[in-house]
């Protein structure tokens, strides 16, 4: 059966855009992750948006055509990102106070996998034992940030089979799984069953037609969107809570 592949990639950012939205608003309307079935829902819907993000990591990097300014470009909004996360979930900026998960956001492991997908496509200087001990520092550099290393591995793993959604797919579910495992014990349970969502993914990326789309303002309303959309919740978390953590 042939599948008509009716998404450019600006269509997909905005279901991830929407998602990411939906999911941290549900943060705020319903801190830590409660067993409710509105929030569990919500969550579940939100779980769309990590997986559309590495892939299009995937993309971007493949398709740049300059490489260190991709590179720059991501790093630049991961720091800014940084502190419109710690202020919209209440997250202190001192990393010796509070817990050792979620202290920054997502955009930092996205930062770290280009990082070392340039390091192993691009830095022929290095020896290969070199490259490994970069590489691992990097990684586990991104352990506090939101979704861990584990969002470094699937991008990295999902990029060293590009072209082939199905194997992408698999090792994407392989880091996820390990990550709902470690998740299940140490951080919340509810959380780490929310994470089954991921699996909504396959269907969408599977319509997805290869192309970038018309909109190609749609790329820096991203990165714009999700520092300013931090920002709104925590003014508002701030009005209706106080200066209170309200992540996990």
């Amino acid at each position: 059966m042939n599948i008509r592949k009716i998404f450019n990639s600006n269509y997909l950012k905005l279901i991830a855009i929407i998602a990411m939205t939906i999911d941290h608003a549900t943060d705020l309307l319903f801190p830590g992750f409660p067993s409710q079935p509105a929030p569990l829902v919500l969550h579940f819907f939100g779980r769309l948006t990590a997986p559309i993000m590495w892939f299009f990591v995937c993309e971007g990097f493949h398709y740049t055509r300059d490489v260190k300014k991709y590179m720059m470009r991501l790093g630049i909004f991961a720091v800014i990102s940084h502190f419109a996360y710690c202020f919209g979930f209440g997250i202190s900026l001192n990393p010796f106070e509070g817990g050792i998960f979620n202290r920054t956001s997502v955009m930092y492991p996205l930062f770290i996998a280009v990082v070392i997908l340039y390091i192993e496509n691009y830095v022929t200087s290095l020896k290969k034992w070199q490259k490994i001990l970069i590489n691992t520092i990097l990684i586990f550099s991104a352990f506090p940030a939101d979704w861990s290393c584990i969002a470094v591995m699937a991008i990295l793993g999902m990029y060293s089979i590009r072209g082939n959604l199905e194997k992408q797919m698999i090792k994407m579910i392989f880091w996820v799984l390990c990550y709902a495992v470690v998740s299940y014990f140490f951080v919340s349970k509810v959380y780490a069953i929310e994470l089954i969502g991921i699996l909504m993914v396959y269907p969408v990326l599977k319509l997805y037609n290869g192309e970038r789309g018309k909109a190609k303002w749609m790329k820096w309303f991203f990165y714009l969107f999700y520092p300013l959309h931090l920002v709104i919740i925590g003014i508002i978390r701030v009005l209706v809570y106080g200066n209170v953590n309200i992540c996990l």
